[in-house]
């Protein structure tokens, strides 16, 4: 499943540039990701890089987005593929 930022959120900007796939954006007021972009870092990391960096911990899984380890290796080999 996708993860998503709380408003809990501190704007502290790390947790963007470690984002492999770029599925990490501010938005009006604190950051976001992009569902349809996030891997949870599957296929780069075993665990979510910017849960890790995160110092509110408000990074948690994402209900509305539920995927299996499957779904979201061939969302990465989607992402990735050169073709």
């Amino acid at each position: 499943m996708a993860l998503r930022i709380t408003d809990e959120c501190i704007n502290c900007d790390v947790c963007e540039p470690e984002c492999p796939n770029e599925a990490i954006t501010q938005g009006d007021e604190i950051y976001q990701i992009d569902p349809a972009k996030c891997t949870e870092c599957v296929g780069h990391y075993d665990e979510p890089q910017c849960v890790q960096v995160c110092p509110v911990d408000c990074i948690p899984k994402d209900p509305a987005h539920e995927e299996t380890e499957d779904q979201l290796r061939a969302k990465y080999e989607k992402l990735t593929s050169k073709v």
